[in-house]
């Protein structure tokens, strides 16, 4: 960001500042009686509000504390509720120029919070991204209030135009496709301007953590979605980021504490002076030497060896300098951030979530941010993006790892191993030791790493990633992966048109990987939603997967069942399940030749049947001799059922 337009931004937060006469939030926008904590801290902002005075008569409520802030205009009222109805209480403020009495909402919770049930390995996630992924027709090009900004589809980092009542319209194709969950890219007020044909589409620059961005809808909009999808057994999972928010969150202009931003004093007048270009993983951007940049190397913190300028870089450094980095060992801003994501529980009713750039932040904070949604809501769930490739690194982040000298109390860790042998495997000859499959099997065998195997969320593919399809469509490679990571013990994600034949690679930029969904847009000549609109080859993948996925939905085999695992022998790779004399076995040819699967070798599993069903193909195969499997051939046999 150029100086002059740093200084403008600040000059112009002053200048509204100055012009205010009332309060103008309080967040959160209304609380909930019957909490385990019945504290709530409300953050009030207003012109001179940080020395007002704030009483209520409302019965059942106390005012705990008043914390007055560095900010002359931020006050933080802890409130208990303990003993109070639902209703309308008035807070009454007073003190030198101040005068106010404010309605605030009580309300009663929907549900218990051990009746919130999040995802599980019963589940399949299908992440997609509100932008690109279905528009409602509505015209979002000038809405009141945003930053400018362009809706360009032929901009692959411009906002193209997706929202929420969009994807509404097509809860039928994930139950026709057989998906039971959704994760959507984060959906809260991403109020950034454009920056030439770059944008926050993404929605990773949070402005306002109460409110979806209206370019997508209204929060009316995505509760509506949330229990639309509910009725037809999809579950929603949210998600968030507690590392760092978007720059133009009015906390950059008008900082609650001095230490609420980890390194903000690289934003201050004084310093901006000496600001010189630098080109970040962000583009370029203009910055000084009070500056950090973070390494995006996450090992420093389990390290037991770790530096200390190491930690701090890895914690503290901003992810781009148009993220600031929230400093979470402040424990308001924690304890706003826990409250915020209890409130989208009990006003939306979300299912989970998914946090981003998990170890990126405070450890501890966010420990503890854990343990009290568990308390709160035992059977819920969220999982955490640990993006490193090793999974003695991952299983420690799981909670309860013995690994750890700090519990995390994350239950759900991203397989970022897997993610990176398959992708590997694809292109490769599975040998006698090291290659193709081999890479899975070496993986699986440290899942006595994890404290739950079961809760290990694994893909092939997300929005960080290339495609698994990379510029091609090699559907053996990606049945192959597909057909593994929907049989494993896992939870299995999948990336939103994979299901249609969607390819792409970052080489150039990230918006090639994530493209519009065909069809999902007003004038779109292809239309992958229908059977009528895919083409023969769409159709086919599309079909094959959704056979999976719905044999899938309910089988105790994939959620229960004991997994076992084959050395790879002359390229065959075989993962079994089993549960109450009833298995599965999926069966990869990890080479571009034909092989045979040598039945004996899986007796254990197979026993005295004969006969196995391939339920990829309906047809039976005959156990009673080796099996011949094609080039990159997958088969995915039941027995004894």
């Amino acid at each position: 960001m150029k100086k002059s337009s740093l200084l403008a931004l600040l000059m112009g937060a002053t200048i509204s500042m100055n012009a205010a006469n009332k309060i103008d939030r309080i967040e959160p926008t209304d609380w909930f009686v019957g909490m385990k904590n019945p504290q709530v801290q409300l953050m009030v902002y207003g012109k001179d509000i940080r020395t007002a005075d704030v009483t209520t008569d409302y019965p059942g409520v106390r005012i705990d504390s008043l914390v007055r802030l560095d900010s002359p205009n931020y006050l933080l009222v802890y409130m208990n509720v303990k003993d109070a109805q639902p209703g309308t209480m008035n807070l009454k403020f007073s003190g030198k120029g101040v005068k106010q009495t404010v309605k605030y909402a009580l309300k009663a919770r929907k549900m218990r919070g051990e009746d919130h049930k999040g995802f599980t390995n019963a589940d399949v996630l299908y992440m997609l991204m509100p932008d690109r992924f279905a528009s409602s027709g509505t015209d979002k090009s000038k809405i009141k209030g945003m930053l400018p900004y362009s809706i360009n589809r032929n901009e692959p980092s411009l906002r193209h135009g997706g929202d929420i009542n969009g994807i509404r319209q097509h809860l039928d194709y994930f139950n026709d496709l057989g998906v039971t969950a959704l994760w959507f890219t984060p959906v809260l007020e991403n109020n950034s301007p454009d920056n030439g044909k770059q944008s926050t589409y993404h929605g990773y620059a949070t402005t306002n953590y109460y409110r979806v961005d209206p370019r997508f809808g209204t929060n009316d909009d995505y509760s509506a979605l949330i229990e639309e999808a509910h009725a037809k057994g999809l579950k929603v999972v949210m998600d968030m980021i507690f590392n760092h928010c978007g720059f133009d969150h009015p906390w950059v202009k008008d900082m609650p504490t001095k230490d609420w931003f980890n390194y903000p004093e690289w934003l201050y007048p004084e310093n901006q002076a000496r600001n010189k270009k630098t080109n970040t993983i962000d583009g370029a951007a203009t910055v000084n030497d009070k500056y950090l940049q973070t390494s995006y190397k996450l090992t420093p913190v389990l390290d037991p060896y770790a530096s200390q300028v190491d930690m701090k870089e890895t914690v503290d450094g901003w992810f781009v300098p148009t993220m600031p980095d929230l400093n979470q060992r402040n424990h308001h801003l924690m304890t706003y951030l826990i409250q915020n994501s209890e409130w989208w529980i009990e006003t939306a009713g979300i299912d989970g979530i998914r946090m981003d750039t998990y170890p990126y932040a405070d450890r501890t904070a966010m420990a503890h941010w854990m343990e009290v949604l568990d308390e709160e809501y035992p059977n819920f769930n969220t999982v955490g993006e640990t993006w490193v490739t090793e999974p003695a690194y991952t299983a420690a982040w799981q909670k309860d790892s013995k690994l750890s000298d700090q519990n995390s109390y994350l239950k759900t860790v991203m397989d970022f191993a897997f993610y990176d042998r398959v992708n590997l495997a694809k292109n490769e000859e599975t040998d006698g030791w090291w290659n193709g499959f081999n890479r899975i099997y070496n993986s699986l065998c440290y899942d006595y790493l994890y404290k739950d195997p079961s809760h290990v969320m694994a893909f092939i593919e997300n929005h960080d990633t290339d495609r698994f399809l990379g510029n091609g469509q090699d559907t053996l490679a990606l049945k192959q992966s597909l057909a593994l990571l929907l049989t494993m013990n896992r939870i299995p994600q999948l990336y939103y048109g994979t299901e249609v034949l969607m390819n792409g690679t970052k080489q150039i930029t990230d918006g090639h990987v994530r493209r519009d969904f065909p069809g999902g847009f007003p004038g779109d000549k292809h239309n992958a939603f229908t059977k009528e609109g895919r083409t023969k080859e769409e159709n086919q993948m599309f079909s094959w997967l959704s056979r999976l996925l719905h044999w899938r939905q309910g089988n105790e085999l994939i959620t229960k069942g004991k997994q076992t695992q084959f050395i790879p022998v002359d390229g065959v790779y075989v993962v079994a399940r089993s549960l109450n004399g009833k298995a599965i076995l999926t069966v990869l040819n990890g080479t571009s030749h034909q092989k045979k699967m040598q039945v004996a070798r899986y007796a254990e599993i197979i026993k005295s049947t004969t006969t196995a069903k391939n339920i990829l193909t309906g047809r039976n195969i005959d156990l009673t001799k080796d099996v011949t499997l094609q080039p990159r051939a997958t088969m995915i046999l039941e027995i004894g059922q």
